[in-house]
């Protein structure tokens, strides 16, 4: 009997003279037609035809843009590519392809400001001749034959070079750099081996500790605490009743919607000098003192903070358990503790590692928390912004202390990575699965609930401080006479002869946020999610170092990305300053690994059969994971939209850079409000914000939905001990 060869092998390299690829053939047309008919340039103007023809008749040299030769073997490459996808040469397709790529960017980086940038025909040739690449690497047998798992791994690839390493390698080189820009490694060593950046002064009596050594204990603390905290408040609304699952889900995830500064502010109110409980605490005897600045004030704000989204991911993965599972072990006579143990939480396990991961990488590169309430204790992400922006102006130093910052990331990483290991933790697969989750032990339940409770009255403490502070004279000073003065100042509006006037100073700053976070919102859950099913669903030669780098930009500092960008993009080719362009393309990727480590937690529940019966029943890749893979993901592009919304709506430490008159944002609004002492007017500001964006993530939850796996809701989940 003849041996069935395997799906890989049926996938063989296409030799030359193969049945052509239709969409390649397409795309090469495209950029062809791209090249004849847009304007090359941003500012408009001739085509690339009409540059190159101009340019040969001119007979000028290098690096003249406008009076060169350059754009020739740009047409002479996309042509031939067109020709070689016709006659379905799959291999000189991906030559030809990668040879104009090449050439067609690094004509454009050595011509630099005797060039325009980048334009309209510019941008669609290289997307259709990087969708060429992709697709005839998949067809000479790269990435398991599979042209469109080539196609998405091509091109996010490209774009996290582009949008990620690009800018940040042209930051960094000031690492090795003098004063004068000259070449000068010997400083690395210097600016890196400091006792400020890895002192241990605090461990032996002295007064402090270094940044790296500040920075690692505050991430390690907060992760791991947000992380329990994330899994007490899933535990108490997955397995605590319906009773109290509206309440916590919505306090719970209240601080996702803060803008910045917000926290740390009402801490300040609440436990500063004169803070109103450290007045009240002063009648009682204790005295006054300055401890929420520091290690604590910064790890209470930050758990306030990424708690909820350790929550969001872990309440999902709780979710997706199998509770077949776990009436397998209370069949066996296992009490319901040890089901919680031996069952319940290893199958947590890359739900509760990418939690930690999240919340580590999120707290090295917090910014806004610790400007406001680290005092003395200094940390990565502060002391680069100040050696930045600072009067000391040390790009160098600045570099080497990002440099430092990406090592523990890595460091994070690779322990992540081990602690999970390779086990399988699939609990979701094409069997029918009606059961009930476990009842919890009670005591286990308690704690779980008097957890989730103390978590929502010290938030519901510091939203009161903020929804109180906007609708007073000055929160700041004591004042707390009710007053709408600041309300009105941002929010104004009149009847003019035109109709509606909105007169009110903030809201340009508003609606500019809104279409920004529009846009960079989809965006960024499109790229993570299938970032996401490339890394677990297949596997290719380089896929651990792709799904580290699609980590990193959560890793670096927002000031350090807000300064890379304006190195790297203010000049041509790539010349996005200005524009929205730019504050769209540092969202998506500033916040792209949410959605990645997202997936990753919920494709791990997700059984490969499901897959492989698509795949049997002669279903393409893409309509696989359209129809099948993404019903299963809802939970994860809840998570992803949720988060990068509002981070777009929310971030400072990054746009506070790419902000512009023209696009002014809401949190650069707020930041000047509260540099000139208008605190009133900065919290009514954001009490406005956290309205709104509240009421967008219940709309995305209502249209999203649930994913739903036929299981019976359970009356009761909680059980004696």
């Amino acid at each position: 009997m003849a041996t069935p060869l395997p799906a890989a092998a049926l996938r063989a390299p296409h030799a030359p003279g193969a049945p052509r690829d239709v969409p390649s053939v397409l795309c090469a047309a495209l950029a062809l037609a791209a090249l004849m008919l847009l304007p090359w340039g941003m500012d408009g103007g001739a085509s690339a035809m009409r540059l190159a023809g101009s340019a040969v008749s001119a007979s000028a040299r290098w690096p003249h843009y406008a009076a060169s030769a350059a754009l020739v073997p740009v047409l002479i490459g996309v042509i031939a590519t067109l020709a070689c996808a016709w006659f379905g040469i799959a291999r000189f397709t991906a030559i030809f392809a990668a040879a104009a790529l090449a050439w067609t960017f690094g004509q454009g980086f050595v011509s630099g400001v005797n060039g325009p940038p980048f334009g309209i025909g510019a941008a669609i040739a290289l997307a259709a001749l990087t969708v060429c690449l992709a697709r005839a690497l998949g067809r000479v047998g790269l990435f398991t034959g599979n042209a469109t798992i080539a196609t998405i791994v091509v091109t996010i690839g490209l774009l996290l070079v582009l949008f990620i390493f690009y800018p940040i390698g042209s930051a960094l080189t000031a690492a090795v750099q003098d004063a004068r820009g000259h070449f000068a490694p010997h400083l690395v060593g210097e600016r890196l081996l400091t006792n400020d950046i890895w002192g241990l002064g605090c461990l032996g009596g002295g007064t402090r500790c270094g940044v790296a050594i500040n920075s690692a204990l505050l991430a390690a603390i907060v992760g791991v605490l947000s992380t329990l905290l994330g899994l007490a408040l899933a535990l108490a609304v997955q397995r605590g009743g319906q009773r109290y699952a509206g309440v916590l889900k919505l306090m719970s995830v209240l601080p996702v919607i803060t803008p910045p500064f917000v926290v740390a502010l009402a801490l300040v109110v609440l436990f500063g000098r004169t803070g109103l409980i450290t007045t009240w605490l002063e009648v009682v005897g204790i005295p006054r003192s300055r401890w929420i600045y520091g290690l604590p004030g910064v790890a209470i704000a930050q758990l306030v903070t990424f708690t909820p989204i350790s929550f969001m991911l872990l309440h999902g993965a709780l979710y997706a358990i199998s509770p077949a599972l776990e009436e397998a072990a209370q069949t066996l006579r296992a009490s319901r503790g040890r089901v919680f143990r031996t069952v319940t939480w290893p199958l947590l396990r890359p739900a509760l590692a990418n939690a930690f991961l999240l919340a580590f990488v999120e707290s090295l590169a917090d910014f806004g928390n610790p400007i406001v309430l680290a005092g003395n204790f200094e940390v990565l992400s502060t002391k680069i912004f100040f050696a930045v922006a600072g009067a000391q102006y040390d790009a160098g130093r600045a570099a080497v202390l990002a440099i430092v910052l990406l090592a523990l990331t890595l460091l994070a990483f690779v322990l992540q990575q081990r602690w999970v290991g390779r086990a399988s933790y699939v609990t979701v697969s094409g069997k029918g699965d009606g059961g009930a989750p476990a009842a919890l032990p009670r005591r286990l339940w308690l704690a779980c609930f008097w957890i989730a409770a103390a978590f929502i009255v010290f938030t519901l403490m510091c939203y009161a401080v903020i929804l109180t502070g906007g609708f007073v004279r000055d929160i700041g000073r004591g004042d707390m006479t009710p007053s709408f003065r600041h309300f009105l100042d941002g929010f104004r509006l009149e009847w003019a002869a035109h109709g509606l006037l909105f007169s009110g100073s903030a809201w340009d700053s508003l609606f500019t946020t809104i279409e920004v976070a529009l846009v960079s919102a989809p965006l960024t859950a499109l790229v993570g999610l299938l970032s996401a099913y490339v890394i677990t669903r297949h596997r290719f030669a380089g896929r651990r170092m792709f799904e580290f780098l699609t980590l990193v930009s959560f890793a670096v500092p927002g000031t350090v990305i807000g300064v890379s960008y304006i190195v790297a993009f203010n000049i041509a080719p790539l010349e996005l300053t200005g524009g929205m362009a730019i504050l769209v393309l540092c969202f998506v990727f500033r916040n792209m690994p949410v959605g990645v480590r997202s997936g990753v937690a919920s494709f791990a529940q997700i059984d490969r059969t499901l897959d492989e019966a698509s795949a049997t029943l002669r279903a393409s890749t893409l309509r696989t994971l359209t129809r099948v893979v993404m019903p299963l993901l809802r939970s994860a592009i809840l998570v992803t939209l949720v988060f990068s919304f509002t981070r777009a709506m929310t971030a400072v430490s990054a746009v506070i850079f790419l902000a512009t008159a023209k696009y002014n944002l809401s949190t650069v609004y707020i930041i000047n409000r509260v540099e000139a002492g208008e605190y009133p007017l900065a919290i009514v500001y954001s009490t406005v914000l956290m309205l709104f964006m509240l009421a967008v993530l219940l709309g995305m939850q209502k249209f999203v939905g649930e994913a739903r796996l036929g299981r019976r809701v359970a009356a009761v989940v909680v059980a004696p001990q």
